[in-house]
């Protein structure tokens, strides 16, 4: 009796690393990160703000400066605290097997969101967003939004810091050339009715 086939270790990874496609980019060299007041994050914090200033008249130019400054500066915080050491795709394996402690989309975007909600803007109005989840080949991914108070979702910013590890990404929410965003209570009330209607057709003779 010839023993039970084991697949070497190599293809396993291989088809857990393909399982998390719905966080992946094409992923470029992994730069080091720009310090906290070098030029180069200087001028990323400038470039951001005038991004967010350039969404409507009525922003104030301090929260706008502030909100800049934040979504730079505690991505670059975040991905010392998750221990980022590869790029987001194998991040994501390493974090679902355990070698990591957090550093998923879900984890940037939480973090990211409660430390800029901590700062209550006036002008500003933050948003969570999803993209895939009605894909049957890409796994969700999450980020934030920001836009003017009396905006949408559509209308903001993409502020993306898993995409680059803690180098944040960011794109007119239309533009972004990766992903298609939807609002988060409006993906999870469609999921609810989805279950509503699976469940009732199982109920059904």
């Amino acid at each position: 009796m010839s023993p039970a086939f084991s697949p070497p270790l190599s293809i396993i990874a291989l088809l857990l690393v393909c399982l998390l496609q719905g966080c992946a980019t094409p992923d470029p060299a992994l730069d080091p990160l720009p310090g906290p007041g070098t030029s180069v994050e200087q001028q990323r914090i400038d470039e951001l703000e005038q991004a967010i200033l350039e969404l409507g008249d009525e922003i104030d130019p301090d929260e706008a400066r502030n909100a800049a400054t934040i979504s730079i500066e505690y991505p670059l915080q975040l991905a010392l605290e998750y221990e980022i050491t590869d790029s987001p795709l194998m991040h994501n394996f390493l974090v679902n097997i355990g070698a990591k402690p957090r550093g998923l989309c879900v984890d940037w975007t939480y973090d990211l969101l409660v430390r800029l909600q901590q700062e209550r803007f006036r002008s500003l109005k933050l948003h969570w967003g999803i993209a895939n989840y009605d894909s049957a080949f890409r796994i969700e991914h999450s980020t934030v939004i920001i836009s003017a108070r009396d905006q949408s979702l559509q209308q903001g910013l993409v502020l993306d810091p898993w995409r680059h590890s803690g180098q944040l990404f960011w794109a007119k929410t239309l533009e972004d050339p990766e992903y298609s965003w939807s609002p988060h209570a409006e993906v999870h009330a469609q999921k609810r009715e989805r279950k509503a209607l699976a469940q009732k057709r199982s109920t059904i003779p």
